[in-house]
């Protein structure tokens, strides 16, 4: 059992994470913006209400815990979210920093994995536009600051192209740079499954300050 802290508890993968994390009877502080979508109720879990920008705040919560796992998104529909992307997610890796855990896991993007040699999703074509700077931002986040971080030990975790609502089946692939197609040349996994396997990255630690993936 680890005490986890859970950046973006009440989102669309947060909630999933939240939810593997408690059935496997970890403690979970979650942060969130807005404590009352977090609609489960548990002996373990406790809620902060903060803002990833306020580094001394989220510094302060990390103290003495595990691990972090960050789902920060300031949400797909926000028109901001590209520039809040890139302000807050830096601020998220100093407050972590700041606080002595040693261990980061990041929910990524799918838009820095590679489709062909040479090619990475984001630039391919198939990216919609309206959700292009969310997936750039969170790109350019990997490249140019975590590929550069040495000081604390981060997982950068791609999705499939597709993460949908789903079952948890527990059965998947992983990858490192490449997205995982099935035989049909679809890239996709559920939500469920991504977050069993970010919690087993949690517990047995596979990966060290490298990006890696999923799918079926």
């Amino acid at each position: 059992m680890k005490h986890v802290v859970l950046i973006g508890a009440s989102g669309f993968v947060g909630t999933a994470i939240l939810n593997e994390l408690l059935n496997r009877g970890n403690k979970v502080t979650a942060i969130v913006r807005n404590p009352e979508k977090i609609a489960i109720s548990n002996s373990n879990l406790s809620v902060v209400k903060a803002d990833v920008s306020d580094v001394e705040t989220i510094a302060a919560t990390c103290k003495g815990k595990d691990v972090v796992i960050s789902a920060y998104n300031p949400g797909w529909t926000n028109p901001d979210i590209y520039k809040e992307t890139l302000k807050n997610y830096p601020l998220i890796l100093k407050a972590v920093k700041q606080s002595g855990i040693k261990r980061l896991l990041c929910v990524g993007g799918a838009g820095t994995l590679f489709c062909a040699p040479g090619v990475r999703v984001v630039d391919s074509g198939a990216i919609p536009a309206e959700i292009m700077g969310g997936v750039k931002s969170l790109g350019e986040f990997y490249l140019n600051t975590l590929c550069n971080e040495k000081e604390i030990d981060w997982v950068f975790f791609s999705p499939a192209g597709t993460l949908e609502p789903g079952q948890r089946t527990g059965k998947f692939r992983l990858g490192k740079d490449d997205l995982i197609v099935d035989e049909n040349g679809n890239s996709h996994i559920s939500v469920e499954d991504y977050a069993v396997a970010m919690v087993d990255e949690m517990e047995q630690a596979n990966h060290h300050r490298e990006r890696f993936t999923i799918g079926y």
